[in-house]
């Protein structure tokens, strides 16, 4: 197996959305996900050669890190280009809120912190954006209370919540991602989009900010 796997080192690497969406959720650690965040932080910068997967991955094996990028690629969680997509210009502030509305097939999204803040919102009026936000951090703790139960008794590993209408559409979203030590909820009227560029795009902002 070991002679069989290669680098192009020709070649960017890229995070998909599943990719961004493993990288951010949850707060443990892993070499994959160590992996994937570094991509989202600086992949654009440079193509990914040996050197740089091993360091970027955490690990002390050239062998063990070609490994790890294999089983992303499997999983679609990351791929190569020849053509990586440079950091925006405009400042995080400014992007977040055309970005977040993509996000839902309502338009309604509100991005808040773990502390009851939102940091920006689309389509939910200001008072309603608060409430939400404040909503959202009680499920954040909700979740961190009985993650055993979920992860280990139930094998849930998911850590969104819902509240769904009586065919099971969501109707409210709560998602959180994690970003290096600070934490996130991404609140989704409606049906979530999180399948494209868009989602990428608001991961790898708040990485290059927060991780």
């Amino acid at each position: 197996m070991e002679s069989r796997l290669s680098l192009n080192s020709a070649l960017f690497a890229e995070a998909t959305p599943a990719g961004a969406y493993y990288a951010a959720a949850s707060a443990a650690t892993d070499p994959s996900r160590e992996l994937l965040v570094r991509v989202l932080k600086e992949g654009y910068l440079a193509p990914l050669d040996e050197d740089r997967l091993v360091a970027w991955s955490g690990t002390d094996s050239q062998h063990r890190a070609l490994e790890i990028l294999y089983r992303l690629q499997k999983l679609d969680f990351i791929y190569g280009t020849e053509t990586p997509r440079p950091p925006p210009e405009l400042t995080l502030e400014i992007q977040l809120p055309s970005l977040l509305r993509t996000l839902s097939d309502t338009g309604r999204v509100v991005l808040a912190d773990d502390n009851g803040f939102y940091l920006a919102s689309s389509g939910f009026h200001h008072e309603s954006a608060e409430e939400i936000a404040a909503l959202a951090s009680d499920t954040l703790a909700l979740g961190a209370r009985h993650r055993l139960l979920l992860k280990n008794n139930l094998n849930i590993n998911s850590t969104a919540w819902a509240i769904s209408d009586p065919t099971g559409r969501s109707e409210l979203g709560f998602h959180p991602l994690y970003i290096g030590q600070q934490s996130f909820i991404l609140i989704i009227g409606g049906s979530p989009r999180l399948q494209g560029e868009e989602f990428v795009a608001l991961v790898q902002a708040l990485t290059r900010r927060y991780a």
